[in-house]
């Protein structure tokens, strides 16, 4: 039976190799903007791999990878910290405002509707 969970090796494929150059520049832009920054890489199934962002100055943002492995090259080539989970210390640097608890609580609170 073939493991259908094995990655193609980014290094091997030219064009997973450009993706992944292509997500460390934009790792790196964000890192420049937000005087450094930290990050997590989930699976997310078929869609591949999200790069959670946090900057040293709260600012948080997110990267979609087309898979695990190339997200995992982005992160290296662009030189981060990269956290094995989105919890403790790591979780705490996010710096949340009056517009993400609004969606977050959307009209249990009296935040915006949606629609």
């Amino acid at each position: 039976m073939a493991d259908d969970t094995q990655q193609v090796d980014p290094k091997a494929d030219p064009k997973a190799e450009r993706t992944a150059a292509r997500l460390a520049q934009r790792i790196g832009s964000f890192s420049k903007a937000h005087g450094g920054a930290e990050g997590q890489v989930a699976y997310i199934g078929q869609r591949g791999a999200r790069i959670v962002l946090v900057g040293e100055d709260g600012a948080w943002g997110d990267i979609v990878a087309p898979t695990y492995a190339v997200a995992e090259q982005a992160v290296r080539k662009s030189g981060i910290t990269v956290h094995e989970s989105f919890d403790g210390e790591f979780a705490a640097k996010v710096k949340t405002g009056p517009y993400e608890w609004s969606r977050m609580a959307g009209l249990q609170l009296g935040g915006p509707s949606n629609g």
